[in-house]
């Protein structure tokens, strides 16, 4: 019989690694004489829900489409195949399996999955007691990220303007500042927030200042910064929405607030009242003072408060109007309207704001906003993709608008590939070549499920470009395989008279 084993680790201990997942289906295989010939694997993914389960998609997606080259899957046990908090959705991905032929046997369970009465009482018992664990879990965690956030700590998310992060240890003695993109890796260390540069902290006071006392809008404000040449922290020019945030963050006047808003158990984020926020006041020291930040916060809500709730959600539908989707930045770049915030209190979330007016994010809009982060990441994947380019003791220089020179010799083009699901749940990116810049190489950079991260690249020879878009899936045939690379390192080791299908 051949057999497929899937296997899925999150963080827990030793006893779920992967190799020990792996040697104990593999026993299992030997012992009634199957054959394993695939293997899916989810390393780092929770068990929660199927969308950020690239293994699992991809199992349910070839048995689906009836390319299963195998007759059983087998599992560790009922908690690796997931902790659904619906057990009813374990059951459906396994009637998938069964519907096309395919068993799925848990082969660390003390029961046969024959489908008798016995054994699914106790596979129900347990998907139900997977899914427990994953609540209780849920609430633990909680209680012990809040008490983190009560002392001062930060939990997640870069510094922001005018604030830098400090690695401290676990007797509170710093050991360095992190930067952007950087994380703790001893989990008794912690990370607070500390003031940046001074010339940053007086951007910030001047930001206050010229808002409550000066009563320039935040508009006027980010035109000013831009015209004096001053750069946010992610080097981008300053934006109402920018500003405004700095005007309404609680962590400038050194209060630690956190959960305002939350996604449980893998469902879907909302927005939490204040009375929910977990807030730590004078966690760090203060880049403005309380009382100027308190009167910023007055105007802010002043401006919310002479609008009615049908106002504020006309001002809304004018919004929509002229720029065709919504979204919490877009409606805090408009001036004279409420903030996204302000809408969000008043109505109880965004979400429920764009209910009342008739608007239906959908999949589109979530596409508009995911390409516009993709936009806004470009810069930082490139940025990378030269440092491992250079750490690989490449030399790089810009060559003209999208292409680099490397070495000296080779001009390369890098383009982020946005990944997609397709209806059956697989994971594909569209590479779209630029065969008018004519590069000696293309790298296709196959971004994560999230669209927030490089996951891979793929080397694309110019000779080899009979096309100028390709489709790339999760696995590709040989010869698209033989050019994936997970660091670009390797390019700058090239010697300048290498010939390109050797770089390839």
């Amino acid at each position: 019989m051949r057999a497929a084993c899937y296997v899925r680790m999150s963080t827990e201990h030793q006893r779920y690694s992967i190799e020990n997942q792996l040697e104990a289906l593999q026993a299992y295989a030997a012992e009634r004489g199957m054959e394993i010939v695939r293997t899916y694997r989810d390393a780092g993914k929770s068990g929660l829900t199927i969308a950020g389960r690239p293994g699992l998609r991809d199992l349910i997606a070839d048995i689906s489409s009836a390319t299963a080259d195998f007759e059983v899957v087998l599992v560790y046990d009922v908690s690796r195949w997931g902790r659904f908090q619906d057990v009813g959705e374990s059951t459906h991905y396994e009637f998938l399996c069964r519907r096309a032929g395919v068993g799925v046997r848990y082969c660390a369970e003390g029961f046969e999955n024959d489908g008798s009465i016995g054994s699914e009482i106790q596979k129900v018992v347990k998907q139900t007691m997977s899914a427990e664990y994953s609540r209780e879990l849920s609430v633990k965690v909680f209680r012990g990220q809040a008490n983190l956030i009560r002392h001062g700590f930060r939990q997640g998310g870069e510094a922001g303007y005018g604030l830098r992060r400090i690695l401290i240890d676990g007797d509170g003695v710093p050991k360095g500042e992190l930067q952007r993109g950087e994380r703790k890796s001893i989990q008794t260390d912690r990370v607070i927030l500390s003031a940046g540069p001074q010339g940053e902290v007086g951007v910030i006071r001047w930001i206050y200042e010229s808002f409550v006392a000066g009563r320039m809008p935040e508009r006027e404000i980010a035109a000013k910064l831009n015209e004096r040449g001053v750069a946010t922290d992610l080097g981008r020019a300053w934006t109402r929405g920018t500003v405004h945030q700095v005007l309404t963050n609680a962590k400038y006047v050194g209060d630690n607030v956190w959960n305002k808003g939350s996604s449980k158990l893998g469902g879907k984020r909302v927005s939490n009242p204040p009375e929910l926020w977990v807030t730590a006041r004078d966690a760090f020291p203060a880049t403005v003072p309380r009382e100027l930040f308190e009167r910023a916060r007055e105007i802010v809500n002043a401006r919310a408060r002479r609008l009615s709730d049908d106002e504020m959600l006309d001002a809304l539908r004018s919004i929509l109007a002229r720029k065709g989707y919504l979204s919490g930045l877009v409606i805090d770049e408009q001036e004279g309207c409420p903030s996204s915030s302000t809408y969000a209190s008043r109505f109880g979330s965004l979400v429920q704001s764009y209910t009342l007016i008739g608007y239906d994010p959908g999949r589109d809009y979530a596409y508009v906003e995911e390409n516009r982060r993709l936009r806004e990441r470009h810069p930082d994947v490139v940025a990378a993709a030269v440092d491992e380019i250079r750490q690989g003791g490449g030399r790089v220089e810009p060559l003209q608008a999208g292409l680099l020179s490397v070495n000296g010799e080779l001009a390369v083009s890098l383009v982020l590939c946005r990944h997609f699901e397709t209806p059956a749940g697989a994971s594909r990116w569209i590479v779209r070549l630029d065969t008018l810049l004519c590069p000696d190489l293309t790298i296709a950079v196959r971004m994560d499920a999230g669209n927030r991260e490089a996951r891979d690249y793929y080397v694309f020879p110019f000779a080899d470009m009979r096309s100028d878009c390709l489709r790339l899936s999760e696995t590709n045939e040989a010869g698209l395989e033989t050019y994936r690379a997970e660091s670009l390192g390797f390019l700058g080791r090239i010697a300048a008279r290498t010939p390109i299908r050797e770089v390839a």
